[in-house]
């Protein structure tokens, strides 16, 4: 904590959460967080005015008002989320021209990631079924181990009609990404705020989403992409670069603590079935609105 900072407001207390300092003055708390206050006026003059008040600031901290939190059901929360990083994404949104490099980058990174993870894999099965006798997470892992490659062929595939799609297009969207996005970062109050933006950067609006999915797989995430989608729609390459993403399985590492490597087994093999669930049901969607309009317009 920055003693000198906060000396003037004459504290009589604080708590230390996480890298914040709540303060306790006389008469309210107020938070000290390290972080560069230029983002904050970035999005001010965006028309985004979703975080707490800022008090005081310099370039290396900022001093902001307390927000007493209303306890929220974390399946609302998410939702009430979602609904403000949408509007950060609108407010802060501007295109440019097509750059090759960025693109290119975005693709031999993503397909360098499915080569090795299609050599991890196959190599793992190999080292796996070369053993006298199979523990049960191993035995679990063959058993689904064409879920497995289904999701990094998926991916593969998808990849490239990416890249089609890209290249035909003139410009691309960016927008302020939170980059941190998690239920702890959203408060809700008299109006809802987003906070900790120490990590924003500004990219493509997809990676707010999937970070936000990744972080939590215990969400049924199709209304809560939906509900993003109603307030700032994705463009067909950008929900092809998203669902790439979250088809791509994690790598796991097993060791010689079974309960964990079939934890580790378990988990890895269901997060590949919801992000498959959750695909088909937009694609099932996209195509029955389709259809929709092509019976209204005749």
């Amino acid at each position: 904590m920055n003693h000198k900072i906060i000396s003037k407001y004459n504290p009589i207390g604080y708590i230390i959460k996480g890298k914040s300092t709540i303060v306790q003055t006389k008469n309210k708390k107020i938070v000290l967080k390290k972080s560069n206050s230029k983002v904050y006026d970035y999005l001010k003059s965006r028309g985004f005015n979703y975080f707490p008040n800022i008090i005081e600031k310099n370039n290396d901290y900022i001093i902001t008002d307390y927000i007493e939190e209303i306890e929220t059901p974390d399946e609302q929360k998410i939702l009430d989320l979602i609904d403000l990083v949408s509007l950060l994404h609108y407010k802060t949104t501007y295109y440019k021209d097509i750059d090759e490099d960025e693109y290119k980058k975005i693709y031999e990174d993503i397909k360098n990631n499915i080569d090795h993870l299609f050599s991890y894999y196959n190599e793992l099965v190999d080292i796996i079924i070369n053993n006298e006798y199979y523990s049960p997470s191993q035995i679990y892992l063959l058993s689904n181990i064409s879920i497995l490659f289904s999701s990094l062929n998926y991916s593969n595939g998808e990849l490239d009609k990416w890249l089609n799609l890209i290249e035909n297009k003139k410009r691309m969207r960016y927008v302020i990404l939170h980059n941190n996005l998690s239920l702890d970062h959203f408060l809700k109050n008299d109006k809802s705020y987003l906070i900790s933006f120490d990590k924003s950067i500004i990219d493509i609006p997809i990676f707010d989403l999937y970070k936000l999915y990744k972080r939590y797989p215990k969400f049924d995430f199709y209304p809560i992409f939906k509900k993003y989608e109603k307030n700032y729609k994705l463009y067909d390459d950008e929900r092809l670069l998203l669902f790439i993403l979250i088809s791509l399985p994690d790598k796991i590492e097993l060791t010689e603590n079974e309960d964990k490597n079939m934890d580790l087994v378990v988990k890895l093999i269901d997060n590949i079935n919801i992000s498959k669930k959750l695909i088909e049901e937009y694609s099932n969607n996209k195509e029955n609105n389709e259809t929709n309009k092509e019976i209204e317009n005749t």
